[in-house]
């Protein structure tokens, strides 16, 4: 999902969330958005264009299709609202900063993951967390 803005790509030696960065992330999140956008759109069209099926195999492979592409509109859904607060920190200048150390989170973890809120060791840790306590 690596994106350029006007040919220019982060890099770890500059100073971090310097004002091109931001507008790279920016600019990366909101055609991110723009992307779920559509094909949520495209879903919602196909499925206003549901004709039924006579056979009722093909019925049947059908409503488990929109099943599974609902499932993923959802999905899309809340990664929407996860694009949405990352803009917003980007507008409040704490984009980029882990919720729990604020350290600086990384140009390449950010580029691979624009909505990551936290740093990978807090990451890490909230993820054994996690696993502690569903394993209990």
């Amino acid at each position: 999902m690596s994106q350029e803005v006007d040919g220019y790509v982060p890099e770890n030696n500059e100073n971090f969330m310097n004002p091109k960065q931001l507008e790279y992330f920016k600019s990366k999140l909101i055609s991110w958005r723009d992307q779920i956008l559509k094909d949520c759109s495209e879903t919602i069209t196909d499925l206003q264009d549901n004709q039924l099926e006579a056979d009722v195999i093909d019925a049947a492979a059908k409503e488990a299709d929109y099943k599974l592409t609902l499932r993923a509109r959802n999905r899309d859904f809340k990664l929407l609202k996860k694009i949405e607060e990352a803009l917003v920190r980007i507008d409040n200048g704490t984009y980029g900063y882990c919720e729990e150390t604020g350290e600086p989170i990384g140009v390449k973890r950010l580029d691979a993951r624009p909505i990551a809120t936290l740093g990978i060791e807090a990451q890490e840790r909230h993820e054994r967390e996690e696993r502690t306590h569903r394993d209990i």
